[in-house]
């Protein structure tokens, strides 16, 4: 009897083409630790840092949570430059009216203050009792010595990057940083050491001239004063030319001399 092998070759060879067809499908068999036959994992970016959320509002004696209170937001120079509700008008008694553009943008407390005060007639009439030629002119003490005020409470500071330039418009205080009250002055040179360290909330914007004719002193021999101090929206009219104006002490006429004198001998 004679055998063929070729069928058997052949059937041989398709087992073994289908058995490694599916060894390669068939996932690999883990080894004694089955970490080590694991990928490396991939380097994870940092997450990104949690956005900031406000905290909470505390909670009532009753446990009902508090009314949160909307933050107010900052006024834009649309809603302030050039507004009249944000002017201050000072008609001084060396001539003119100085015009003030106020920033409630940077110190709301101290621009309301300001204006509360000149439409009280706070302001109408008091001295400028303290004038560093080349520095400032300061006014706003109704005792015209730098130790008086208002009757309203000190303010809390309210320090911003308004620099102090010339014209520039800022409060006076004392040591404590939260004790401005009705005090201010007006810068007639630059002075950056000021910048941070007083409450700036405004600039002269026209009338700079009567500003710089302010009498100089510490205290001034003859004191400039503010006649009238208003803001732009009431209208009220500059005062007529004759209450501008500044009541200088006639100079001290010098003794007559008389020709016994001058003959006199001279005393030892």
């Amino acid at each position: 009897m004679t055998f063929s092998f070729r069928p058997l070759v052949l059937t041989a060879m398709a087992f073994g083409l289908a058995a490694s067809a599916v060894a390669q499908d068939a996932p690999p068999a883990p080894g004694p630790n089955p970490e080590e036959n694991q990928p490396a994992p991939p380097v994870e970016a940092p997450a990104p840092a949690p956005a900031e959320t406000p905290p909470a509002a505390p909670a009532a004696a009753d446990g009902t949570p508090a009314a949160e209170v909307p933050a107010v937001p900052a006024m834009t120079p649309a809603q302030y430059m050039g507004n009249p509700e944000y002017m201050l008008n000072l008609d001084l008694s060396t001539g003119g009216r100085v015009v003030i553009q106020l920033y409630p943008n940077v110190a709301p407390n101290h621009v309301e203050r300001i204006k509360q005060l000149a439409r009280a007639g706070f302001y109408d009439g008091i001295k400028f009792h303290r004038v560093i030629d080349g520095f400032m002119a300061q006014t706003g003490d109704p005792t015209a010595t730098g130790q008086g005020g208002s009757q309203l409470p000190d303010l809390k500071a309210e320090f911003n990057v308004i620099p102090h330039l010339r014209g520039t418009l800022s409060m006076a205080r004392a040591e404590n940083e939260d004790s401005a009250n009705s005090q201010f002055f007006i810068m007639l040179q630059p002075r950056f050491s000021l910048d941070r360290r007083y409450t700036a909330f405004g600039r002269v914007v026209s009338g700079m001239q009567y500003v710089d004719a302010i009498h100089k002193g510490e205290p001034p021999e003859v004191m400039s004063r503010m006649v009238q101090v208003s803001v732009a929206a009431d209208n009220k009219p500059v005062p007529p030319a004759s209450m501008l104006t500044e009541t200088v002490p006639a100079p001290v006429a010098a003794p007559e001399v008389t020709v016994d004198e001058l003959n006199a001998p001279i005393k030892q």
